[in-house]
């Protein structure tokens, strides 16, 4: 390799994005599941029956209405929302199977590559319960439903919803880095592909089902990566994420196991060694 191309990995390290859903992405199933729906005596098959009952009654969206009736179900039960009640349930979550070390694997793997690699949360689950989990404080930004609290701390409404469609902005927001989500005026004015912080390029994105279908299309569309994974074992898993496959929304389909030399493991760091592949050929012509 010339000696100026090596000088040039070492100094301005590629940056690099992976964005993931977190509800069967890097948990199984959805993240009230595990600890909030069942501290409401509830079974979760009638929790979810009853929020899509009252979105269809309502026309309401369907994400407000499982918030909504998160405290609705808590206050007639008498169960504490508060932010940290919130974040225990989320301490509770259990992560798929290599997922706790993945973060410091794919980091290491990315630095040996030239490559900056930052990891992002999109979801439509709560904001909270993923701080409460051990890898919140591996994510640059964790973009996420949230509720807004009262003056005694307590939830009391939705302050961010985000659905399947409202997810696609987040990918914008990392592509030009605009991450506070108040500021609206950056993230919709026009920039040049060069001074975008992250290129679609060298984004991933990781998610499990329908609800991640814009941003596989949106990342895939433009030149990123897409992947489709599932919950090994669980019936009709695999051939719902091959259905995304055959349809064209995604590159490949996995099973959701995080662990190093597994498939998953093995296809992210293909994708590194791509992205960092293209740069030192831009830099060897200088383009």
């Amino acid at each position: 390799m010339p000696a100026g191309v090596h000088m040039a990995k070492k100094e301005h390290a590629i940056k690099v994005a992976i964005a993931y859903d977190f509800d069967g992405t890097l948990c199984p199933g959805n993240m009230q599941e595990h600890s909030f729906i069942p501290r409401l005596d509830v079974s979760k098959k009638a929790f979810w029956e009853r929020v899509d009952a009252a979105a269809r009654r309502h026309r309401a969206d369907l994400i407000l209405m499982y918030m909504k009736h998160m405290l609705d179900e808590a206050r007639r039960k008498e169960i504490p929302v508060r932010r940290a009640d919130i974040q225990a349930h989320g301490s509770r979550i259990p992560l798929f199977a290599g997922v706790g070390d993945w973060f410091d694997r794919i980091d290491a793997y990315g630095r040996r590559q030239g490559l900056a690699v930052r990891h992002y949360i999109i979801s439509s689950g709560l904001r909270e319960m993923i701080e409460g989990t051990p890898i919140a404080n591996r994510f640059a930004q964790i973009f996420a439903s949230a509720f807004v609290y009262d003056e005694n701390g307590v939830a009391c409404w939705p302050a961010v919803a985000v659905n399947y469609t409202t997810k696609t902005q987040f990918l914008f927001r990392i592509n030009k880095g605009v991450l506070d989500i108040n500021e609206h005026a950056k993230v919709n004015e026009y920039t040049p592909p060069e001074r975008r912080d992250v290129p679609f390029t060298n984004i991933i994105f990781i998610g499990d089902g329908d609800t991640d279908i814009p941003c596989f299309r949106l990342v895939k569309q433009m030149g990123g990566h897409s992947i489709a994974v599932y919950q090994p074992r669980k019936k009709g898993a695999r051939e719902r994420a091959e259905r995304l496959m055959q349809e064209g929304r995604v590159h490949c389909v996995l099973p959701a196991d995080y662990r190093e030399g597994k498939r998953l493991d093995g296809v992210v760091k293909r994708i590194l060694d791509k992205i960092a592949a293209h740069h030192r050929l831009q830099w060897a012509v200088g383009d």
